[in-house]
């Protein structure tokens, strides 16, 4: 077997949880966390890194799931749209938002616009709406027309100000 494919052994937290597996080293993350992992939440809209639908956090930054092969994250801790919600099951500030100000529609893009917005809101706690926009100027929403996404993300980041 070439190196190419030969498996690497990984280790990786996701949302808290630590996994080691080995993996091919073309997986993506987006197919490592889907089809090994099961946490099927990251969606896989266009494959090219442009529509943003595979964001996930990794160590607190933003990325496309889609474009980083799993063997990057080797060490690495990943936030999926799974870890949001608390043990006990009560939703983020930034889901309770989003339900409330319309911010989702079909939910396809959901996940990457949520995840997304929690690395925006954990560095820029007081992010106003231009922080917010250009957030996620790369995430494609082809439903809402983004002021409800807007609007759940000033609501969120108020609500997580008051928190602290």
């Amino acid at each position: 077997m070439s190196d190419a494919v030969t498996p690497r052994r990984i280790r990786v937290t996701i949302n808290g949880i630590s996994h080691e597996r080995s993996v091919e080293p073309r997986l993506s993350l987006a197919d490592f966390l889907r089809h090994e992992l099961l946490l099927t939440g990251t969606h896989v809209g266009c494959e090219h890194g442009v529509c943003g639908a595979c964001s996930v956090v990794v160590d607190g930054v933003p990325a496309r799931a889609c474009l980083m092969l799993a063997v990057q994250a080797d060490g690495a801790e990943v936030e999926t749209v799974e870890g949001l919600a608390a043990a006990d099951g009560s939703l983020h500030p930034l889901q309770e938002a989003f339900r409330e100000h319309h911010g989702l529609q079909c939910g396809f893009c959901t996940p990457g616009m949520l995840m997304t917005l929690k690395a925006l809101l954990q560095d820029q706690p007081d992010a106003d709406e231009a922080a917010i926009r250009e957030a996620i100027s790369g995430n494609i929403c082809r439903c809402t027309g983004y002021q409800g996404i807007v609007d759940a993300a000033l609501d969120a980041a108020a609500q997580l100000r008051g928190r602290a």
